[in-house]
């Protein structure tokens, strides 16, 4: 289960990819994540809702007491009070909880100042939580997949992709391709391999990565965070990096969830988001894009005299920028093995 929802009084709900942790609120001394959400007011917290019933009452959902029946009682609760109850206290009075109550867009928040956009065309799509017990050619029925693709394939102008774990396979790769061959603009905006915490990942999409930008995609690979070292092992690591997933079509309708372009969102995870048409969220998406892409923030990648190159406007690499070689192996063990599938 890869979704993330949150969901207040039935009438406020907010959905996107963000992870419950430090690391995803800019918490976090060794990690932080750049990440998206949208808060959801009116008739769409209801089917927020209705999914997570479904998932709560969903017969590949157990108590946590089955797991571990010595461990969840009462005594284990009250310890559970006192202790969340001492972090509290700490954490209330920690410089970070400063900064959240002195941030001017928090006070406005509080306040009631939410700029608001409206539309009447909107969907909440969400996985079947029962994926784990279907058989496995069904399994490629992902409810997010199917809205996804066709989005994709129907686009008249453009596409704008941000995507942390990128890996089109081959399907993705010629939708990608067949847009840009149409005569439509599309813009892909990743993790480099220094800023992926998932080295594997950024295998797999390696072996895509010449092609797509042979045939016009135009790719971004987003550097680490100023003064962050991100440390990526094989399958995790840590750092500071890309952790938002969206899709902006034509400039009209946007798509902000948990689903990553990769066949781990496809075939393994369950995932949702919301897929909406409004020119303004997607105009706000193309600014958030176009602020990531800038020199000081990504590196652009392109085909110069048959190779690829990586340049931010003052430097120009001829390999993955700033990664190590053991960085560099891990990403080339997973391309060699070829376990997209896994990713």
């Amino acid at each position: 289960m890869h979704n993330k929802t949150w969901i207040a009084d039935n009438r406020i709900a907010v959905v996107g990819g963000r992870n419950l942790g430090d690391e995803y609120f800019g918490a976090s001394a060794d990690v932080n994540f750049v990440d998206l959400d949208f808060a959801l007011v009116g008739p769409i917290v209801r089917d927020a809702s209705a999914s997570f019933d479904k998932y709560w009452n969903a017969e590949t959902t157990v108590p946590m007491h089955t797991l571990d029946p010595s461990g969840v009682n009462e005594e284990a609760l009250a310890r559970a009070r006192v202790l969340l109850a001492e972090n509290a206290t700490v954490a209330e009075s920690s410089r970070y909880a400063a900064d959240v109550r002195e941030d001017e867009a928090v006070q406005r928040l509080v306040a009631g100042d939410w700029p608001m956009v409206w539309t009447d065309n909107f969907q909440f799509v969400s996985d079947d939580p029962h994926r784990v017990l279907m058989e496995k050619g069904a399994i490629e029925r992902s409810h997010v997949k199917t809205l996804l693709v066709p989005a994709a394939e129907n686009a008249r102008r453009s596409l704008t992709l941000i995507s942390p774990y990128f890996v089109p396979d081959e399907l993705g790769t010629r939708i990608l391709i067949d847009a840009t061959q149409s005569g439509k603009r599309v813009r892909v905006l990743t993790n480099s391999l220094i800023a992926n915490d998932v080295a594997a990942v950024h295998g797999g999409y390696s072996r895509y990565r010449r092609q797509l930008a042979e045939h016009g995609i135009e790719l971004w690979e987003l550097k680490p965070l100023p003064g962050s070292d991100v440390h990526a092992s094989l399958f995790g690591g840590s750092g500071a990096s890309l952790h938002t997933k969206a899709l902006s079509v034509d400039g009209e309708r946007i798509f902000v969830g948990s689903y990553n372009l990769d066949p781990r969102s496809a075939w393994l995870n369950c995932e949702q988001g919301i897929f909406a048409e409004s020119a303004v969220l997607a105009r706000q998406l193309d600014q958030i894009f176009e602020r990531q892409c800038r020199g000081d923030r990504a590196w652009k990648v392109t085909i110069q005299d048959g190779d690829l190159r990586w340049s931010d406007g003052h430097e120009t690499f001829d390999s993955d920028p700033k990664a190590d070689a053991w960085r560099r192996f891990q990403a080339w063990i997973t391309r060699a093995l070829r376990l997209d599938a896994q990713l």
